[in-house]
């Protein structure tokens, strides 16, 4: 078995090694077992309960691009943590390679006492709906004393509650 390596408590996390580590926390359940599809197949993998209701399993071939569930006394479920859901919220998870580094040492990120926050929607914050456009409203922003802007997604996601109707 390798060693596995982890940068969060839960989820599906890539290994060096081409292998996936798989943690969910599920304090009830008395079996809880993985489910990988490929190729119109499944295969279930048990997790061993590691204590304090977390529950794991190395699967040596899972790489990126894996889909798989956990089934839980019996019942089909999606990764609660998962990092994507390519069918929608019901559908598989799916193992993503998270090769990013998101600490940039560069930048000493915000204290978030004192903030004024705003929430901005590039498609419905200005007529045009652009991030041309988005960018000219700044000073605006900024003059009725905003601090800070989270920037809402952008893009839909898969799945039937993602989709315009």
């Amino acid at each position: 078995m390798s060693h596995v390596q982890r940068r969060l408590p839960i989820g599906a996390e890539a290994q060096p090694d081409g292998s996936t580590h798989f943690r969910v926390w599920a304090p009830r359940p008395r079996e809880i077992r993985l489910v990988i599809e490929a190729a119109g197949r499944e295969r279930d993998v048990p997790l061993e309960l590691e204590g304090g209701g977390y529950w794991s399993a190395l699967a040596e071939d899972a790489d990126p691009g894996t889909r798989y569930r956990y089934r839980l006394d019996g019942r089909l479920l999606p990764d609660p943590a998962s990092r994507f859901q390519p069918d929608g919220p019901f559908g598989p998870s799916q193992v993503v390679a998270a090769d990013f580094d998101w600490h940039d040492a560069s930048w000493p990120g915000m204290e978030l006492r004192g903030q004024v926050l705003y929430e901005l929607h590039v498609g419905t914050f200005t007529a045009a709906g652009t991030w041309r456009a988005a960018m000219e409203r700044l000073p605006d922003v900024r003059r009725i004393g905003i601090t800070a802007i989270e920037v809402m997604p952008v893009a839909e996601f898969a799945g039937r509650f993602g989709a315009t109707r």
